[in-house]
């Protein structure tokens, strides 16, 4: 009766290329990594900044995007990985109880963040020769992109599912993949789409901003509203969200996503109300070494 109420998604894990399969999470991935690519691209032309400065930050945010993610989410949500199964850590397999390659899943977008804003710390310091927020106004605009993008591929992998929601809810899907973990198969938020529709509404605001006001010459003023506004997606959207793992921090009522996404907020303010400080000419603005 509930397959004729409401949604069911039980999608293949990817398109079977004959000897392997793409799956669709990596295909997001990928996805999200050429758009932002294209993206820096665009903007570095819009702004006269020369084009060799576009694959050395790009190459530093998907390493620090991936290495981060994954140390963020052993270390905020399944920690006990360090002692039972070291090498699955940092590289795509596990070995416990038995060999397998997995790809890289279990990934916390909080860890990117952290490592992202130190690859480009560096990026901006030693490479192109700017103040970082510079970078870090695109990036966010970049990162916006990719994160809708991302949470597509969880949404395809059934994973980071929502909360059951109230009978005859607009919004609910069913989850057959997600039986063995969450038990019977009831009708649940698709607290994934709900993220990715966030994350692309926040781009457009972003570029706009970038693209037709004079905000960008504010060093770390679109930054800060990157943040401010990212986070509080996911603060929210975390109350329709089923745990993670354990919890490694929790504060009342708060999980371990909104516990971990209030400095980062917090820091977004403090970063808007503080560009006006960091404002340049339009002829500084396309200066690099």
């Amino acid at each position: 009766m509930l397959t004729l109420l409401y949604t069911t998604w039980d999608p293949s894990t990817g398109i079977n290329l004959g000897p392997v399969t793409l799956h669709y999470y990596s295909l997001m991935f990928v996805i999200a990594f050429g758009l932002g690519y294209y993206m820096m691209s665009k903007m570095y032309k819009i702004d006269g900044v020369h084009q060799k400065y576009v694959e050395p930050i790009f190459t530093w945010t998907l390493v620090g995007t991936i290495l981060g993610a994954r140390l963020g989410h052993v270390i905020f949500y399944q920690p006990e990985l360090f002692r039972e199964d070291f090498w699955s850590v940092f590289l795509p397999i596990q070995t416990k109880p038995e060999f397998r390659f997995t790809g890289f899943s279990g990934l916390a977008s909080h860890g990117a963040t952290i490592a992202v804003i130190l690859t480009t710390l560096y990026y901006a310091y030693k490479v192109i020769k700017k103040n970082p927020f510079w970078v870090y106004d695109r990036v966010g605009i970049v990162v916006a992109l990719g994160g809708g993008f991302v949470r597509i591929g969880n949404f395809f992998n059934s994973e980071i599912i929502g909360k059951p929601a109230p009978e005859g809810s607009p919004f609910a899907i069913l989850f057959p993949q997600q039986s063995s973990d969450y038990g019977a198969i009831v009708p649940r938020y698709p607290t994934q789409l709900f993220e990715a529709g966030g994350y692309f509404l926040l781009f457009i605001l972003l570029w706009v901003l970038y693209r037709y006001t004079r905000k960008k010459y504010q060093q770390g003023w679109l930054f800060g509203l990157f943040f401010i506004l990212l986070w509080s997606i996911r603060f929210f959207v975390e109350y329709l969200k089923e745990p993670q793992g354990d919890e490694f921090i929790q504060l009342g009522a708060l999980n371990t996503g909104q516990v971990l996404s209030l400095p980062f907020i917090l820091a977004g303010i403090i970063i808007m109300l503080t560009a006006k400080n960091r404002t340049i000419t339009e002829a500084e603005n396309a200066k690099a070494e």
